[in-house]
């Protein structure tokens, strides 16, 4: 791990909290933009050229506006929920890579060889917050799991029933596509040999990325993401139109509603470096990102712009899937977690595992991969077929017993 430097470390909390916080702003502008676009019509356009203070004006709103607290709720818990919501939402991004990173040595075979790796690795600047956290993916995990008691918070201390339905409902998501998220990246730390984002990233630039090798798991992992983020078509802790509005139903349009609404992006931008990093080799591009060296500031600037170009594309998604997919019923998100999620990736698992064990080229666990998909979709098609079957029969035997009686 490289040497605390406060200035180094002071400069880089202060950046990513500005770029995450100017990020949000404008991605509430990019989803409206993205919604009219969906739906043809034109979006915000008022405030400033093409709507573009938009957020500014919106945040001044949520600056300004009375901050009301009903006398019912608890109010210690009321005040608390937002902001564990927004807390757990920065503090994820803390480990993550957010440019151009160089691994943390591995363990060498002599000490003296070791020290000297680390001395050089402590003189490169790399640009996380925590950087050689070598249990970065569990911190991730770890504060992540952690967010859904912002939520429960606010649904129980409003001491509202609608509230209370929307923070149970995001218990059991969150719970329910826990499992799927974790075991989904395991084959992916088997192959790189590390927890740590840094040496994810390096083994990708040097052997392929890993959604070549590991299609499903990434389709597990997307999945999971968009239900761990509450973004449709799994936003079921929110569903205004069964709950008036969820957990935050008692919250005025004031900033503590704004605080909530931040977090949600601010897990976006944090999902979105995530997948970039784990499954689209962060900032390496097939060799193309030593165009302009490997050193320098045009090295720099062309390794930024490769992960940058990654994570908004992922975002654009993020905001695309929403006006796109339809909800699904709560049964249905359930189910699918427990009943396809969570035996695919077991057995995804497991064939990563053979991969490995075999020592087979990294291509047989793609067609592993896929072989697993079309099995899934093949068992899916034949159970809704029977299901179809059996309700038909359940009719026609309603009918032939409505005839009988009459």
């Amino acid at each position: 791990m490289p040497e605390f430097n406060l200035i180094y470390t002071a400069l880089m909390i202060g950046g990513v909290i500005a770029f995450v916080m100017g990020t949000v702003a404008y991605l509430i502008l990019a989803e409206r933009k993205v919604a009219a676009w969906v739906q043809d019509r034109l979006g915000p356009n008022r405030v400033g050229p093409w709507g573009l203070l938009q957020p500014i004006a919106d945040g001044g709103k949520m600056f300004l506006k009375e901050d009301v607290i009903p006398s019912h709720v608890d109010k210690v818990f009321f005040i608390l929920a937002p902001i564990v919501a927004f807390s757990t939402a920065l503090l994820s991004i803390a480990v993550v890579p957010i440019g151009p990173s160089t691994p943390p040595p591995a363990p060498q075979a002599t000490v003296a060889e070791y020290e000297a790796a680390q001395a050089a690795y402590q003189e490169t600047f790399t640009f996380a917050i925590q950087p050689g956290l070598d249990i970065g993916i569990l911190y991730i995990f770890a504060i992540g799991s952690l967010a859904v008691y912002g939520v429960i918070l606010a649904g129980w201390s409003a001491n509202n029933k609608y509230s209370l339905i929307g923070s149970m409902r995001s218990s059991a998501q969150i719970i329910s596509y826990e499992i799927p998220l974790g075991m989904a990246i395991v084959g992916v730390l088997l192959f790189a040999g590390s927890l740590n984002l840094e040496t994810i990233t390096d083994w990708q630039s040097q052997h392929g990325w890993f959604i070549l090798f590991q299609p499903l798991a990434f389709l597990l992992f997307i999945t999971s993401v968009y239900a761990e983020t509450n973004r449709l078509p799994f936003d079921l802790p929110e569903a205004e139109q069964e709950l008036v509005g969820g957990y935050h139903t008692e919250y005025s349009n004031s900033m503590k509603l704004g605080l909530m609404l931040l977090a949600e992006y601010a897990h976006m931008i944090t999902t979105s470096f995530l997948m970039s990093i784990l499954f689209f080799g962060g900032w390496s591009l097939f060799g193309l990102e030593n165009i302009a060296g490997e050193t320098g500031i045009g090295a720099l600037l062309l390794r930024f712009g490769i992960l940058g170009a990654k994570v908004f594309g992922f975002v654009f998604l993020f905001l695309l899937v929403r006006w796109t997919i339809p909800r699904f019923r709560f049964d249905q998100l359930i189910g699918l977690a427990w009943k396809v999620m969570i035996p695919l990736a077991i057995l995804h698992l497991l064939a990563a595992l053979l991969v490995r064990h075999f020592e087979l080229p990294y291509f047989a666990l793609t067609a592993l991969s896929v072989l697993l998909f079309f099995i899934a979709g093949a068992a899916s098609v034949r159970t809704s077929s029977a299901q179809k079957t059996r309700r038909k029969q359940a009719r026609s035997a309603t009918r032939e017993h409505a005839t009988v009686g009459a």
